[in-house]
């Protein structure tokens, strides 16, 4: 959104309240790697340098923010965090941190939807002695005792990760969930995800048929931890988490066994209890949209999950969202149908 706006007349501030850009990244897990190559993996304007069908790392991604934002000459304000955003005489005022005001026509929420891990309720069944982990919080498998059974409930992309590096040196079970359909990494020596591309599958919208059936099975490439090669591993792959007991788990084949620890790769909510808007949220609490467009006049959002497409809420969508929604800003606020 800033690389399109930077093209306007238009003022803006970017607000990120981490220490440098890229940090949202770089305080994940520590092997973490791109969900895309890194072909689909750049921002507008500015490629993914390495290997284009090699997937980039956590560090790596995150300094090619960094130098994003340098490059172009974005104005990013950093370490400065919104306590409060409303909405009061047809302007927004964000109160920040350090005590003042930001006052502003237009705001556009690029915070995704992946801030706060959303963790099942049956985890509170567990003894307090038993070390409980985010995907926010887990780093590597130094942070566990050797030798200790380990639970990773959640069996996407990241608990596959996070499943694979701890079977090194520990006995690890993976809680798997819905059904997946995993996809080779490559057909007929093209990376998925370029068969996505040219065929339009990162194009379909959750209103097309088909986009509703991708959206329920979530089908992604496998990267070589299928549950075969997982189980070849040693990782024990089993079905739903269905009861705990102090650090007795059982799974819905009836199978049970006692863990020291527990990493929830179980997904994540919004963190939105800063917005003091109420018409922009539902009755759970999430934000209410429609391709970007908010209810409240003048709060846009941008990176959310199925935004417009498969390809909103992956690097490799979310600058045709941007400027699309750019669009539709300056014909709502500013310019007109002109």
């Amino acid at each position: 959104m800033g690389f399109h706006l930077r093209n306007t007349p238009l003022r803006f501030q970017m607000i990120d309240g981490h220490v440098r850009v890229g940090d949202s990244w770089r305080k994940r897990y520590d092997s973490l790697k791109l969900f895309t190559p890194r072909m689909y993996s750049a921002l507008p304007g500015m490629p993914l340098s390495g290997d284009p069908l090699g997937y980039a790392g956590r560090d790596e991604f995150a300094d090619y923010l960094e130098m994003y934002a340098s490059h172009f000459q974005l104005p990013v304000v950093l370490n400065t965090t919104i306590q409060k955003l409303q909405r009061l005489d047809g302007h927004f005022q964000a109160s920040i941190d350090s005590g003042q005001v930001i006052r502003s026509r237009v705001v556009v929420l690029a915070t995704g939807a992946f801030q706060r891990p959303n963790v099942p309720d049956i985890s509170r069944k567990f003894s307090p002695e038993i070390n409980q982990y985010t995907t926010v919080n887990y780093r590597t498998p130094a942070q566990i005792p050797e030798g200790t059974a380990v639970l990773v409930v959640g069996d996407g992309a990241t608990g596959r990760d996070i499943a694979w590096e701890l079977a090194d040196h520990h006995q690890v079970f993976l809680a798997a969930g819905r059904p997946r359909r995993l996809l080779p990494d490559r057909i007929l020596g093209r990376s998925a995800w370029w068969w996505f591309d040219k065929i339009g599958l990162l194009r379909l919208s959750a209103a097309n048929p088909l986009g509703q059936y991708l959206q329920r099975s979530d089908p992604f490439p496998g990267r070589n931890k299928t549950f075969n090669q997982l189980l070849a591993r040693g990782v024990n792959v089993m079905p739903r988490l269905i009861a705990v007991e102090g650090g007795q788990i059982t799974f819905s084949n009836n199978i049970s066994a006692k863990v020291a620890s527990v990493v929830w790769a179980t997904g994540y909510r919004d963190h939105g209890d800063w917005v003091d808007i109420p018409a922009v949220k539902d009755g759970r609490g999430q934000f209410i949209h429609r391709e970007g467009i908010s209810p409240v006049d003048g709060l846009y959002f941008i990176g959310r999950p199925w935004q417009r497409n498969r390809g909103s809420a992956l690097i490799t969508g979310v600058g045709a969202d941007a400027s699309t929604l750019l669009a539709q800003i300056n014909r709502r606020h500013f310019f007109g149908e002109g």
